[in-house]
């Protein structure tokens, strides 16, 4: 079973304009053939996909979040990364990573396609 672990803890507050990486340490996955992706989730809205990277290391952003958004790997950490840059105040909300266990259809981020979650990462982006 795959399980994910978002390090860093549970709350981030970062300045209008800043960066930051979160990270999400994944076990349990087959290497060869698995969806890991990250989504976030604001007060009172869906959660919503950013992107995802599969085990062939394609990647998928969702329209918008190109550019500001990097999503990337380690294996040997075992652990997904997601970069932010030119953070907003409208980039508040609960961060989560995720995964599925097979590569097909990774692209498509709908959080009902994913069968596995981290405990989530809320960043707070203050002016």
């Amino acid at each position: 079973q795959i399980q994910l672990r978002e390090s860093g803890g549970a709350s981030v507050q970062v300045g209008v304009g800043g960066s930051l990486r979160l990270s999400c340490e994944v076990s349990g996955y087959n290497y060869s053939n698995h969806c890991l992706g990250w989504f976030r989730q604001a007060p009172g809205k869906e959660r919503e996909g950013i992107a995802s990277i599969d085990s062939e290391d394609r990647l998928v952003y969702t329209p918008g979040t190109r550019g500001r958004f990097i999503i990337s790997r380690d294996n040997v950490q075992n652990t997904l990364y997601l970069q932010i840059s030119s953070l907003r105040p409208d980039d508040t909300a609960i961060y989560y990573c995720a995964a599925k266990p097979r590569l097909w259809a990774c692209g498509v981020l709908v959080a009902s396609r994913f069968n596995y979650w981290g405990q989530g990462t809320q960043v707070t982006v203050s002016s």
